[in-house]
């Protein structure tokens, strides 16, 4: 009997913050005793949502349900920065430029906005959670302006607009003396990543699919001509599982030994109150990239989107058993707490309100894991740090792939080679966060 038994389950710190400061979700539905569906989707994030609004548009009549170990929102979905990027944005490099078909990546990456905004539209969901505002690399060392004005440039090739702002400018949107430079690329969408969650999957059960919460799935194993997917308290028999659970790929035995595990890490601050505001200055709604891949985010967000808050995010750790120790987030949010005293000194030793985790898949070649698996199972995993938007491309990928259509994103996933093998343990663990440690320290000024 083929069988997949999961060797763990998603392990996590902190509130995903995102989800907690849109206040209480209705009460969930877990998987109880044993049901069937024409498709089952292992996972309630980007990817899993994507997926199943993608199946409900191919075959409006089948039995959808998708199977999410916690809550929706409280998993990764809830803890990236919310940036839904249409440009090349290849953490690898030195200035996000890809090496590659840029061209076809942007069309791609709009593909996901566009499909992500018709939900919007389609299920209703708050417009403050997609908002169309475009966001800025920031940078604050000559070499980071220059790194700006390359990227610039390598975009104006692609005949893509982009906007050099001067250190007063950043002032005047920011609040923060910190950057000499910034480059502003008006396509990317900023997302209250749970709002935008919650929604989607409250538009897909109003279409009824069966949304499963609390349910982590322990193993899927063959029966018959389909297969049966267990959790602690139930199953499902189907035909075709769809698997979008990014990193934990390998924790269902496969591509072990070719997917990076990494987690980083955010804090977020109380709600501002009116003196705080007073003295931060600034508009209300802004987003930055670092210039630098490795230097740090930071959001500021209004009332619309869950209160007047700055999110800083930074450090990376590679654990390839996919557990975060309690250590990697104390000295994570030690560093951004700095990093935010020196952003914004008229706040100055203001203690964040939340700090947390969050777990991201990368590939040594850059390549998803968006493919037919065995017969009948299929995966759109490994998001290589770009979870809104990649997530959403290899949701709807394997949604396509399971129904036996093809499109010019399917056509994507299914050209790239496999992951490359990682280097054996314990020199892969060690040697990426050395790698990790000394690329923060070049970047600690970003």
């Amino acid at each position: 009997m083929t069988r997949h038994l999961a060797e763990r389950l998603p392990a996590r710190l902190g509130p995903a913050a995102w989800n907690d400061i849109l206040g209480p979700q209705s009460l969930p539905e877990p998987l109880q005793e044993d049901h069937v569906a024409d498709f089952v989707i292992i996972g309630g994030g980007f990817a899993g949502l994507s997926a199943a609004r993608r199946l409900r548009q191919l075959q409006p009549n089948a039995r959808l349900a998708v199977l999410e170990a916690a809550r929706l929102a409280e998993g990764s979905a809830g803890r990236n920065s919310g940036f839904m990027i249409d440009l090349p944005h290849e953490l690898r490099s030195d200035d996000y430029a890809g090496n590659g078909d840029d061209k076809g990546i942007i069309a791609l990456n709009r593909k996901a906005i566009a499909f992500a905004g018709e939900a919007v539209e389609e299920y209703g969901i708050d417009q403050n959670f997609f908002d169309r505002a475009g966001k800025v690399n920031g940078a604050v060392s000559a070499i980071a302006d220059a790194r700006n004005r390359s990227y610039a440039a390598h975009l104006a090739t692609l005949g893509e607009a982009s906007e050099l702002l001067g250190p007063e400018q950043m002032r005047e949107m920011t609040g923060s003396s910190h950057y000499v430079s910034g480059l502003y690329t008006p396509g990317t969408v900023m997302l209250q990543p749970a709002g935008y969650i919650r929604g989607l999957g409250a538009g897909l059960q109003a279409q009824g699919v069966r949304i499963f919460e609390n349910s982590p799935v322990v193993g899927f194993e063959r029966e018959g001509a389909g297969w049966r997917v267990r959790t602690t308290k139930g199953s499902i028999s189907t035909g075709r599982v769809i698997v979008t659970v990014n990193g934990h790929l390998e924790s269902f035995g496969f591509e072990r030994g070719r997917l990076m595990q990494l987690f980083l890490f955010a804090v977020m601050t109380p709600e501002l109150d009116s003196a705080s505001i007073s003295r931060l200055g600034g508009r209300p709604r802004w987003g930055i990239t670092p210039s630098d891949p490795m230097g740090t985010t930071v959001r500021r967000i209004d009332t619309a989107q869950g209160g007047n808050r700055i999110v800083t995010r930074t450090c990376a750790v590679l654990r390839s058993n996919c557990v975060v120790r309690p250590s990697d987030l104390t000295r994570a949010a030690r560093i951004m707490q700095r990093k935010f005293d020196v952003r914004f000194p008229q706040l100055a030793g203001m203690a964040m309100e939340y700090s947390w985790s969050g777990h991201l898949c990368l590939t040594m070649n850059g390549v998803a894991v968006a493919r037919q698996l065995e017969d009948g199972i299929y995966s759109g995993c490994i998001q290589n740090g770009l979870g809104t938007v990649r997530g959403t491309l290899t949701g709807i990928a394997a949604a396509e792939l399971a129904c036996g259509e093809t499109s010019m994103i399917t056509s994507h996933f299914t050209r790239e080679p496999r992951p490359t093998r990682l280097p054996p343990q314990p020199l892969r663990e060690i040697g990426a966060n050395l790698v990790l440690r000394w690329k923060e320290w070049k970047a600690r000024e970003e």
